[in-house]
């Protein structure tokens, strides 16, 4: 099924899928450790609740969380969303160019030096990324403009490279912070301040709206880079715009949740199943589907084995590699 990219059809996208998240937001707040019913999950968003504990529970526990998991995973979707049409190839995912590596280097480093995870590490992380981020970029141009299967083979090759330097450091640390950081790289939504929502929102936004104002020059570039051209595409322009703004999206969400596998991967080939190929509506689609999809996993994450939690990353990846295969199958006959 193919849906028409009018403004109409977007904005009725959009708002299906912002009822969907706003239930699934609801359905997370309730769900826990501690149970909560809808009314006392509406009378802490209020302010007005009766139960002190329920208000804490739900405006200073699960709230941040939801939220950190809403941004994440538009994020990651959109990045993904973004790279697959910049490089053409429908595998490829945030992480394939090294960025998550980079940053999860870079808060490893944070903690071996001294700092912690919940508190240092973000910004350090964040540097992380951003230095692999310009790495690759320098690797992947050729003649002044990104080669696609250089910048993938510079991706991959900075990946294993960063891997590599990652179990050497985690050598140098003490079984308890292992264990610490083990934990964060699967991914790890818990430990999310006011402060860090506050930066993080409107930067994640800023970066999905300047993707989708490619939109236009992402569906010509899936012709080709000569086609793309020939049409009066700023080739050039494009692929550096989405390729940096696709990268510091990936930056930023894994300097505060660690990897999160599968989204990036995942969230746009549902996408495309649902409003077909046009990124004027793939894009909101992917940016909510995304949040969506990674609230879910955070829910069952924190509530399959309460009152202990698992990894959000090992759900997404659970749950992310069959359903994958099976849209490989089916896409390939």
């Amino acid at each position: 099924m193919t849906i028409a990219p009018t403004r109409r059809n977007v904005l009725l996208i959009v708002l299906v899928l912002t009822a969907s998240l706003a239930g699934v937001v609801l359905v997370a707040l309730a769900v826990g450790g501690a149970h909560l019913s809808l009314a006392e999950v509406w009378a802490g968003l209020s302010g007005a609740a009766a139960n002190p504990q329920a208000a804490i529970i739900v405006r200073e526990i699960r709230l941040p969380r939801i939220m950190l998991a809403i941004l994440v995973g538009a994020a990651l979707a959109v990045s993904g969303t973004g790279l697959q049409a910049l490089l053409r190839n429908p595998l490829a995912d945030p992480y394939v160019l090294g960025v998550s590596s980079g940053a999860a280097l870079g808060a490893i480093v944070s903690l071996w030096l001294g700092g912690r995870v919940a508190s240092a590490s973000p910004l350090v992380a964040f540097l992380g990324a951003a230095l692999t981020m310009v790495w690759v970029y320098l690797l992947g141009r050729r003649a002044g403009r990104l080669a696609s299967y250089t910048l993938i083979l510079a991706g991959v090759i900075t990946a294993s490279f960063l891997s590599a330097v990652i179990l050497f450091v985690l050598t140098l640390l003490s079984t308890r912070d292992v264990r610490g950081i083990a934990f964060w790289l699967m991914g790890d939504l818990s430990v999310v301040t006011g402060v860090q929502l506050r930066l993080l929102s409107p930067a994640i936004v800023l970066a999905i709206f300047g993707i989708y104002l490619f939109a236009k020059d992402l569906n010509v570039l899936l012709l080709g880079e000569e086609e793309a051209a020939h049409l009066g595409v700023n080739v050039t322009r494009v692929e550096t715009a989405v390729y940096l703004l696709a990268s510091l999206l990936t930056g930023l969400a894994v300097s505060v949740s660690g990897a999160i596998g599968y989204l990036g991967l995942l969230v746009p080939h549902l996408g495309r199943m649902i409003v077909g190929n046009d990124h004027r509506t793939l894009l909101p689609a992917a940016a909510l589907g995304g949040a969506i999809v990674l609230v879910l996993s955070d829910t069952l994450a924190r509530t399959v084995i309460a009152p202990a939690e698992l990894p959000v990353g090992a759900v997404t990846a659970v749950a992310g590699a069959p359903v994958f295969i099976y849209l490989l199958r089916k896409t390939t006959g």
